[in-house]
């Protein structure tokens, strides 16, 4: 008992100081590479950086210690993380205080869910997600999470579109405008450091060395370079102008969201009095102020765009203040400081007295010092309904990546995995992680690996790590600072190259082709339903679970004929030539009610087309299982054959379909005697009887019985 609940104390067996040094060295080798992962997918995830530490705080050490694998290293990953922007951005702006507590929110739905189904040991619902599915979804969301980072890595700022190819599209018309090249220089000398330490020096942690590299030269060269001013340094009317616009539009949104949010609760006032005038009108005013919402929001788009399209040049003033021209409209003679200035554009409001102008490049900026307040997140059941569908797949897909993991890693280790103690691992790592702040985290494969050739013995590694996350948290966040947020893009786009595996789609089409279309499909569908990531990984399920059930409901029922080396095979797959009087018939499947007639179907049309038939061999060792449907379709089935003239019987009937046949007297239908243990048997028992007044000089089934 105390085992199932505490899952690790059999980890301390036998356990000295020298596995307490291995487990140490390899938890803090992890900590190395999961600290500026964890920031670079905190802002995949649209979060701020810092909160991907607060994700690698309680998780990995929880998830260890609660799961089965000893080696797993949960935390913040690639696909989890995108999954969670594309949940949460219809419901709030990016980084947002609205944002982040509905991340919080489902990392704690996410933990349930997964602690629920471990519980009731239901890890067998992960099936639905087929290989070919995740195949598909997992090579698209490697392609959508590289190229969501490449306005990090030019230095330029849009909007997300509805579709993520337009948002794309945006980045590289912006790109042309304007790249910020020493911005770009930061990402492409990361990938340089990544990519070539990985080669010469594969044990030296790549990414803690580019990052540490270029939080030093961000340091040195002075590579943030921002500066608050008055609106009125800007010269220019028109800008002036244009960012008062822009505020006022700013200022009516929320008066307008706040007018539609009440007009929806008087929507729902109107439908529970049952006044249909009054739900009419307040209907038509609720659509009224939801069309004059999107307007606005379009307009504050389009003036965003505007403002960050121009270009400035800094003059220095004699009192050491800069005035900013248009580029290429300064006056004459005069000198400018060599930078070009942009205006800082989110979705808040422009403060014209402290505006912010850039003049270099984006870094992480400020890290909180210190850990995350420790807080159950407030319950709002509205916005929990409107995320269940997120959490329930974000929930499966991260198990999903978790358990694939494990048991790669399993099958080098030889330990036993429990899938089951796994989801209540990472359900709980999930809970407590939403109690500290985090969103949702899954296992990692990069940090794993890392972790097993660390030589890690037990989950310990992964406490020192969360421990090794909460020093930097209490004492070195201020190293950060200066970190480009094209070096974090540079890591996630490093990180994410091994999830493309174009071989898993060749792969699943020589297994079966409708499998190799799936996952094609569901790469296509995952692609151009971004960032609605669900959508995709519906479509999939959808198509697997179509496929299942065509399947099943017209399952393979082939004529069996003797082969050269006396097996019995499909004729029509090896050309065989059939008898004339006996019909072998296998039925592969279990026979339920969704494919009971199909089966009467093809027994007729042999019937019909073998004008000669006397007697039909149905092989039953591919029948498993049998309902009330199937065993009413038989016991017709033997009426209608038998009336013709034709008799009926059966070879290797299991134990399970035997039971039904004696519970429904169908046995008795059957004959006993028409019931035999092997083909064989049955060939040997029927083909004199079959072959009595009109013998074949050789029948395609006579070998192993002695045949008139």
């Amino acid at each position: 008992m105390l085992t199932k609940l505490f899952p690790f104390l059999p980890w301390f067996k036998g356990y000295g100081l020298d596995k307490f040094k291995i487990d140490f060295l390899a938890g803090l080798t992890v900590a190395l590479v999961l600290i500026p992962q964890s920031m670079a997918y905190a802002q995949l995830a649209g979060m701020p950086s810092y909160f991907g530490l607060y994700a690698s705080f309680l998780p990995p050490m929880v998830a260890a210690l609660f799961g089965s694998s000893r080696q797993l290293a949960t935390g913040p990953v690639a696909v989890v993380s995108l999954m969670t922007a594309a949940s949460l951005e219809p419901l709030a702006t990016a980084g947002s205080e609205g944002y982040i507590a509905y991340a919080i929110i489902l990392a704690l739905m996410v933990g349930i869910f997964q602690l629920s189904l471990g519980v009731l040991k239901l890890g067998v619902v992960v099936n639905f997600l087929s290989h070919p599915v995740v195949n598909g979804f997992t090579n698209a969301a490697a392609i959508i999470i590289a190229s969501s980072q490449l306005s990090k890595m030019f230095g330029v700022y849009v909007d997300k579109s509805e579709h993520h190819y337009e948002t794309i599209i945006n980045v590289c018309k912006a790109a042309v405008h304007y790249t910020h090249w020493p911005t770009l220089f930061m990402g492409i000398l990361a990938f340089a450091i990544m990519y070539g330490l990985k080669k010469v020096m594969p044990k030296v942690p790549n990414v803690l060395v580019a990052v540490a590299v270029s939080i030093v030269i961000s340091w040195a060269m002075g590579f943030e370079h921002n500066t608050r001013v008055d609106i009125s340094t800007i010269d220019s009317p028109e800008v002036r102008s244009q960012i008062e616009f822009f505020n006022g539009i700013i200022n009516e949104i929320p008066v307008l969201a706040d007018t539609r949010t009440a007009q929806s609760n008087a929507v729902d006032e109107a439908k529970k009095a049952n006044d249909t005038i009054l739900e009419l009108d307040t209907v038509h005013d609720f659509n009224v102020t939801v069309v004059k919402l999107e307007r606005l929001k379009h307009e504050a788009h389009v003036q965003r765009e505007q403002l960050r399209a121009y270009l400035f040049s800094g003059v220095e003033q004699a009192d050491g203040s800069l005035k900013f021209y248009f580029q290429g409209q300064e006056p004459q003679g005069v000198e400018t400081d060599g930078r070009t200035w942009r205006v800082k554009v989110g979705n808040r409001l422009l403060d014209t007295t402290d505006l912010l102008m850039m003049g270099g490049g984006a870094v992480v900026g400020t890290v909180p010092k210190g850990l995350p307040s420790l807080s159950v997140p407030k319950i709002d059941m509205k916005v929990m309904l409107r995320l269940f569908p997120f959490a329930a797949i974000i929930s499966l897909l991260g198990f999903m990546e978790a358990i694939s993991i494990a048991k790669a890693m399993a099958a080098k280790t030889g330990q036993r995995l429990d899938p089951n103690q796994e989801l209540i691992g990472q359900g709980v790592a999930n809970i407590l992680g939403a109690v500290g702040k985090s969103y949702p985290t899954s296992g990692s494969f990069s940090r794993s690996a890392v972790n097993l050739q660390a030589g890690a013995v037990t989950g310990l590694s992964s406490v020192f790590t969360s421990l090794a996350v909460v020093v930097v948290l209490l004492f070195f966040t201020p190293l950060l600072y200066h970190l480009p947020q094209s070096v974090l893009a540079a890591v996630i786009m490093m990180a994410v190259i091994g999830l493309v595996n174009v071989s898993g789609f060749i792969h699943a089409w020589k297994a079966q082709w409708y499998d190799g279309a799936i996952s094609i499909l569901s790469f296509l569908c995952t692609l151009a339903f971004a960032p609605h990531l669900d959508k995709g990984i519906m479509v999939g399920v959808t198509l697997s679970l179509m496929v299942f059930l065509y399947k099943s409901m017209r399952p393979k029922v082939p004529s069996l004929s003797r082969f050269d080396d006396n097996a019995l095979r499909c004729s029509v797959t090896h050309g065989l030539k059939e008898c004339e009087y006996v019909d072998l018939v296998r039925f592969e499947g279990p026979l339920f009610f969704a494919n009971a007639s199909y089966l009467e179907d093809q027994i007729n049309d042999r019937m019909t087309n073998k004008k000669k038939l006397r007697d039909i061999i149905i092989v039953s060792n591919g029948i498993n299982d049998i309902d009330a449907s199937g065993e009413e379709l038989l016991s017709l089935l033997i009426d209608n054959v038998r009336s013709s003239g034709v008799d009926i019987s059966f070879s290797g009937v299991n134990e399970s379909v035997t039971k039904v046949f004696e519970r429904t007297h169908l046995i008795e239908k059957i004959g006993r005697d028409h019931i035999y243990p092997t083909m064989e048997q049955a060939i040997c028992a029927v083909h004199e009887h079959a072959h009595e007044d009109d013998l074949e000089h050789q029948c395609p089934l006579s070998t192993t019985c002695k045949l008139v």
